[in-house]
């Protein structure tokens, strides 16, 4: 087995090293969610973490890890007898692969049995195996949303529920929950961020000095991993020790008034939902004074606690970006720290505050002598022609987001989960039954009974219950919603590029891309203006990049809008050779000019019939303005073979849109 790589080797994290530590020292903070660019050695830090928990001891033969001080009750190896002697083994980190299947996570009951003989067979799953110990879950916002709710289910509640058709089992299931994600794949709800107790942010070092040791760490520790690791045994040993003597200072650590009002009321400040973050900050604010080595909450603990627990629980829709402003947070701890007694943090006055030396904060910026020219900028969206742009103009702010009707693909499909179009899914309402295919996750229990009731006096049965064979299971059907491609193919040419017109295209687009975000699709940004077309953005999870390139989308130039649909059309071809269950909606959004190009129309009439041949789902959102109409986006979602809204129809509360719906449906 590999030596794994020192947690103290870890170079420039020092955010992430506290937080996990934290954790370690008391469990009950809630676990860690490291967000970062690929590449920061996440992963590696959380796996170094396992090697400074101390051993825990655990009843002998027991699958689910039970205290032998303490053993669970309701256990399904037990009933164990307390008090008596156990078996010491290493803290375990478990690793939830993102493909994991629900019974592979919570365990699985042998229906077959369970039905027929009447007894609970069950086989413990990721949860059980983690209790006491780790469960890691890497690229945590690519994990299925039902599986995120379970793994946070049972980390709230420090249990585990497998309920089949009437036959139940519980056991412990409290661990350490650490979970890593890069955001430009794709973002995690914000209730599930709220799940999370703490949140760090993982960047690389633009310091030459720390990437050269960074480096220089890594190639010793692939030249010889033993010698590297006994380098740093004595610091590992001693981190070890120091959580074990956290952990025992913990219970007489004193939270007292002053630092609960100064936890009230930075969350208040800050307006975070509910009160789960002012447990966890308090929580956190006790490990950071037991981790100090101190039986007193103070303010620069308070401090810390809010920078660790608060930053993930601002955000309010996929396009902020998490974070917290210092300056105001300083300023809630000192309006609030006359009243935190022997927890001011600062008795002197000398200024200071809290965190030290210099307040911790960010220093005033210097407001510059007047009349230096700082005010002379141009109004936002007035910007000049870019040069080289052959008229090309600058990018405008898009306009306010709105709530946008439903679009969809029709048919059903049987792509990945998600809330936007009919799939089959192991997740929703049941529709039928058929034979199993390969193991049984969702028994129909009707439909097997009905198989099985034929031939209960043929195979000679006499008592009350059931005889079932495995050729009688029935598995459920169910129809539920998936999440599908959504490629957004934009018109950036001049007959676009009126301010207000633009900005209005902008803010449609970005609604759609909320819209998206919500209802778990993929989405890629296709441009068009000038000559040519480009990928703006590949197919991704990510809504906060493809709305980052929208907002620095320039406009000018003539109209290729063949070239757009001709580049939509590879990008599909490509997706479906990636994930081919995924089903596409291609959604244009132009006026319906064509101009670029040779035989600019006739060109775009053929490249649309390709997606019309294809049966690709398409909208058209006529961006057309003014009192005179061509309606040559109409006539362009005809040769799609789809459907055109105008901007005000896609609001999902326009009377014009309600209007064409109930038009629709009529013929």
């Amino acid at each position: 087995m590999t030596t794994p790589f020192p947690f103290t080797a870890v170079v420039g994290q020092d955010d992430l090293r506290l937080a996990l530590l934290l954790n370690a020292v008391s469990p009950s903070v809630g676990g860690v969610l490291v967000r970062g660019e690929k590449g920061t050695a996440k992963s590696t830090a959380v796996r170094a973490l396992t090697s400074l928990l101390p051993e825990v001891a655990v009843v002998p033969g027991c699958r689910f890890s039970c205290d032998p001080l303490s053993p669970d009750p309701a256990c399904p190896d037990g009933p164990h007898e307390g008090g008596g002697g156990g078996a010491s083994r290493p803290a375990r980190m478990v690793e939830l692969p993102v493909g994991a299947s629900e019974d592979r996570l919570v365990g699985a009951l042998d229906i077959e049995r369970a039905l027929a003989e009447g007894v609970k067979a069950f086989e413990p799953g990721l949860l059980a195996a983690a209790h006491r110990g780790i469960l890691y879950v890497d690229e945590v916002n690519l994990l299925h949303d039902h599986l995120v709710d379970l793994l946070l289910d049972a980390a709230a509640m420090g249990a585990s529920y497998v309920e089949r058709e009437g036959v139940s089992v519980r056991h412990a299931a409290r661990f350490l929950l650490v979970g890593t994600m890069n955001p430009e794949e794709g973002e995690l709800r914000p209730q599930l961020l709220d799940r999370f107790g703490l949140t760090v942010e993982v960047a690389a070092s633009r310091e030459p000095d720390e990437r050269v040791e960074v480096v220089r760490r890594r190639l010793a520790y692939d030249d010889d991993p033993a010698a590297f690791a006994a380098r740093w045994a004595d610091e590992e040993a001693a981190v070890r020790q120091r959580i074990v003597a956290a952990r025992e200072l913990l219970p007489s650590v004193r939270l007292g008034d002053g630092a609960l009002r100064q936890i009230a009321a930075t969350c208040a400040a800050f307006e975070v939902d509910g009160m789960r973050a002012d447990i966890v900050m308090a929580r956190t604010a006790t490990a950071l004074a037991a981790w100090a080595g101190r039986t007193d909450v103070l303010a620069e603990d308070v401090r810390q606690a809010a920078l660790l627990a608060l930053p993930h629980r601002r955000r309010r829709n996929p396009f902020d970006a998490p974070g917290l402003d210092e300056d105001k947070l300083d300023e809630t701890l000192e309006e609030f720290s006359d009243s935190s007694g022997d927890d001011d943090p600062d008795p002197d006055g000398d200024g200071s505050g809290p965190g030290g030396p210099g307040g911790g904060g960010q220093p005033e910026p210097d407001e510059g002598p007047a009349g230096d020219g700082a005010g002379a900028r141009p109004e936002e969206g007035e910007g000049a022609p870019a040069p080289g742009g052959g008229g090309e103009q600058s990018p405008v702010r898009a306009a306010e987001p709105f709530r946008t009707k439903v679009l969809s693909v029709p048919g059903i499909g049987e792509g990945a989960a998600g809330r936007r179009s009919r799939a089959r899914t192991e997740h929703g309402r049941t529709t039928g039954a058929h034979r199993p295919r390969g193991a049984l996750t969702k028994l129909h229990l009707a439909a097997t009974v009905q198989a099985a009731a034929p031939h209960q006096r043929a195979r000679g049965r006499s008592g009350r219950g059931l005889v079932v064979r495995r050729d009688d299971l029935r598995q459920a059907a169910r129809e539920g919603r998936e999440g599908n491609l959504v490629l957004f193919v934009v018109d950036a040419s001049g007959s676009m590029a009126a301010r207000q017109r633009m900005s209005a295209v902008k803010g449609a687009v970005l609604s759609l891309l909320l819209d998206a975000y919500q209802r778990r699709d993929k989405v890629g940004l296709v441009t068009f203006r000038g000559s040519a077309a480009d990928v703006a953005l590949p197919p991704t999870s990510s809504v906060d990049a493809a709305a980052a390139r929208l907002e620095s989308l320039p406009t000018g130039g003539r109209t290729p809008l063949a070239a757009g649909l001709l580049k939509a059309h590879d990008v599909l071809r490509v997706e479906r050779l990636r994930d081919p269950a995924r089903r596409a909606l291609v959604v244009v959004v132009t006026d319906g000019r064509a101009t670029g190009g040779p035989e600019p129309v006739a060109l775009a009439s053929r490249a649309a019939r390709l997606f019309a041949a294809e049966g690709v789902a398409s909208v058209v959102v006529d961006c057309e303005s003014g009192p005179v109409r061509l309606g040559l986006a109409g006539r362009l979602a005809g040769e799609l073979g789809g459907s055109a809204v105008t901007l005000d129809e896609l609001r999902a509360d326009s009377i014009a849109g309600l209007v064409k719906d109930e038009q629709r449906r009529a013929a």
